[in-house]
């Protein structure tokens, strides 16, 4: 504060409200070999290191496209300003600089100042460790200090985005359209969670935010459109973990005309262009072990997957108790009220996802885990369905979709019943959608993306919370 009032006292604003910014970093670097000793750029950024000798002093500036060096001498931009340079200029301050490019005896593209102008006064200093802050608490809570000290993290978001381009690139050449849907809804319906519950003022009524995107895509495809997607932020009201976060970014697709084999082809095919387009290879670090995204990718039943790995067959058990008492012998710890899917599910969680490293379909799912999934027509007891699990966790789930909508409300009903047991996450009736499909749906396939897993599985980060900007998190111990 001390330092901001004495630049203000000598006419300096701290605070300017224009500047002309005539190159970024990285283009002046690229320009330096092609300037003469006449040519001058105007750089600016963050003072991200200052080292001082005598009567010359060299900084980093960093900006949005890299760093580029900056050497101010006194008798190049005059005793004062180089007094100020010297006594009031700080780590973290954003200066304008303008000068001639020229490489040092090492190699390294500078700027040699002309003049310079102070841009931003920082009032608060950088990370103590400036190129590398490792507090997590820190580094997720200020997330900027993050982005500002750890040049990987930066990358890694980058990457986000770019994934994000690249996966609405391969939609659209494949004559996708890409819609909106509402967050608010009615009844949070076309996924197995709670939802968290809002209340309109003017409408008079709770309202929830959405936990899938699935039954309003659903009811444009029966409007007309063959194929739909959309990626947006969905709201089930979950843990908080390295797993889970409460609100998390989803593709949703479906596609007219189409079962979940087409779908399979179509994942394989898109992870592992994204992967080559954003990554430039199809090989990617995570932690000890290499993942490949190349196609074909294992197809793998979800009844053989359990009982390779625990000998639990869970259609050799015809009732829900016994079945119970075989999965809690496996090692699951189970609740009373969970009914057949719910126990199937945690078989696989327990036992089958940790394993499933390299990109893997489990297909074929049982009825009871899958109410808005078609039924198999060789066995009516399981589903068209698949999930993708990429290094431990699971990252896409798609299915041939229900279209007969006396089935569907039939298997919704059944739903209500498990939620008055005492089941909190089973999916809700969601009556204009079956009044919907009682218009009729083509035969169709819709599939499911968690894009924040993707990223995870691309990047090699084992933490959810490395991929969302700004994470939630439990409240601060005081």
């Amino acid at each position: 504060m001390e330092k901001l009032e004495r630049l203000r006292a000598a006419g300096v604003d701290p605070y300017p409200a224009r500047v002309l910014r005539t190159h970024a970093a990285q283009e002046a670097a690229a320009l330096v070999d092609q300037s003469t000793n006449t040519a001058s750029v105007t750089v600016t950024g963050r003072v991200t290191a200052m080292r001082h000798m005598g009567k010359a002093t060299f900084l980093d500036l960093r900006d949005g496209s890299g760093r580029i060096q900056v050497y101010a001498k006194q008798e190049s931009i005059g005793v004062e300003p180089y007094d100020m340079l010297l006594h009031q200029i700080d780590l973290g301050d954003f200066l304008g600089v303008t000068g001639t490019l020229f490489r040092t005896k090492t190699g390294e593209p500078t700027v040699e100042a002309q003049s310079f102008a102070l841009l931003t006064k920082a009032l608060r200093p950088p990370p103590e460790k400036w190129h590398g802050l490792h507090d997590v608490e820190v580094r997720y809570r200020q997330r900027y200090l993050d982005l500002m000290a750890n040049p990987e993290v930066r990358e890694t978001f980058i990457t986000r985005s770019r994934v994000v381009t690249s996966v609405r690139r391969f939609l659209d050449a494949r004559g996708y359209l890409e819609v909106e849907t509402p967050i608010l809804q009615s009844n949070a319906g076309g996924a197995a969670a709670r939802p968290f519950t809002t209340y309109h003022n003017s409408l008079d009524r709770h309202l929830h935010l959405r936990i899938a995107i699935e039954l309003h895509l659903k009811r444009l495809v029966v409007g007309g459109f063959d194929r739909v997607y959309e990626i947006g932020r969905i709201f089930p009201n979950e843990g908080v973990s390295t797993k889970y976060n409460p609100e998390f970014t989803m593709l949703e697709s479906y596609e007219a005309y189409a079962d979940y084999n087409d779908l399979m082809e179509m994942v394989e095919e898109m992870i592992s262009s994204i992967a080559g387009d954003v990554l430039g290879t199809t090989r990617v670090v995570h932690g000890d072990t290499e993942i490949d995204f190349a196609p074909p990718w294992p197809r793998i039943p979800i009844r053989d997957a359990i009982v390779a790995q625990c000998d639990v067959d869970f259609e050799t058990y015809a009732d829900v108790d016994s079945l119970r008492q075989a999965a809690v012998s496996s090692g699951v710890k189970a609740d009373p009220a969970w009914g057949r899917g719910k126990l199937i599910d945690e078989l696989m969680s327990l036992h089958v996802e940790p394993k499933l490293i390299q990109p893997t379909f489990l297909i074929d799912y049982p009825v009871e885990l899958s109410p808005l999934a078609k039924r198999k027509t060789d066995n009516p007891s399981l589903v068209e369905r698949f999930e993708l699990f990429i290094a431990g966790r699971e990252v896409g789930n798609a299915y041939t979709e229900l279209n007969d909508p006396l089935d569907q409300r039939e298997r919704l009903i059944e739903q209500a019943r498990l939620q008055a047991a005492g089941d909190e996450e089973v999916e809700l009736a969601d009556e204009d959608f079956l009044i919907a499909l009682e218009h009729g749906m083509p035969p169709t396939a819709g599939l499911g993306i968690g894009i924040d897993r993707l990223v995870m599985a691309l990047t090699g980060n084992a933490s959810i919370r490395e991929v969302i900007l700004f994470p939630a998190l439990r409240e601060r111990e005081r």
